[in-house]
């Protein structure tokens, strides 16, 4: 892989370099995207499950759901994409990511500038008091799971219906911003209003990578395409950048 002239003559120690990324790098993990053709659990789909509709008219069962998911995600690991993608925030001091992922995998593989704009399914959040935990039971211990004051705990994800953050919003669109190279990794350019962060970033002048091994509705857009998992592409596109710092 050899990367244009355009993007290297952008390419130093300070650069701003934002990733964000979906469904598609932790799928190279083993971690199944719960949507889609795959995503039946039980005669469930996500979408009838993750809804705060669903929460309110029986939590046991959403609670059932995500215990199983949780189960799945536990035993995955961190693949050579989630790993290349915590070393650019080491060799870049202004790196960020922001993840459309709920599975925790970018902190396990070591990043910590990481903005969980859906959430995180490890944590959990006090329907009552709105305070929130980590709990990696696996499995819980009681489903569903209660709060010690004795209300119900629910998982501090965003589901259909709610609206993101808005610090983690605010967050996002700080560094959208800001940012000089722009790196879109995994993800369907579909689900908003994260798939409009592109479109933000490059207006504001900012060079569009993506990684993917289909095209996508951002594929027109970007600067550099890049076809292929992020396990294969990430490492070697992450040693074009450390070069271009020489």
């Amino acid at each position: 892989m050899e990367i244009p002239k355009d993007l290297r003559d952008r390419i130093n120690r300070e650069t701003r370099i934002v990733v964000i990324t979906g469904a598609g790098i932790s799928a190279e993990s083993g971690v199944p995207t719960f949507r889609g053709k795959d995503g039946l659990w039980r005669r469930f789909r996500a979408e009838e499950l993750a809804t705060p509709y669903a929460f309110k008219r029986d939590p046991k069962l959403v609670w059932e759901w995500y215990d199983w998911r949780r189960g799945i995600i536990a035993r995955a690991e961190p693949n050579p994409g989630h790993l290349a993608i915590a070393e650019m925030e080491m060799v870049f001091p202004n790196f960020h990511l922001i993840t459309q992922n709920v599975d925790g995998l970018h902190r396990r593989a070591g990043n910590q500038k990481v903005i969980e704009i859906h959430g995180n399914l490890w944590m959990l959040r006090c329907t009552r008091e709105g305070t929130v935990r980590e709990n990696y039971e696996v499995p819980l211990k009681e489903i569903p799971p209660r709060c010690q004051c004795g209300a119900l705990l629910r998982p501090h994800v965003v589901w259909f219906g709610e609206s993101l953050n808005p610090e983690d919003l605010k967050r996002s669109l700080a560094l959208l911003e800001r940012c000089e190279v722009l790196l879109v990794v995994g993800t369907s350019a579909v689900v908003q209003p994260v798939a409009s962060f592109p479109w933000m970033a490059k207006e504001k002048g900012a060079f569009l990578i993506e990684v993917n091994p289909e095209p996508t509705p951002l594929s027109p857009l970007v600067d550099l395409s890049l076809r292929g998992k992020a396990g294969e592409v990430l490492p070697e596109l992450l040693q074009e950048l450390k070069g271009a710092l020489d």
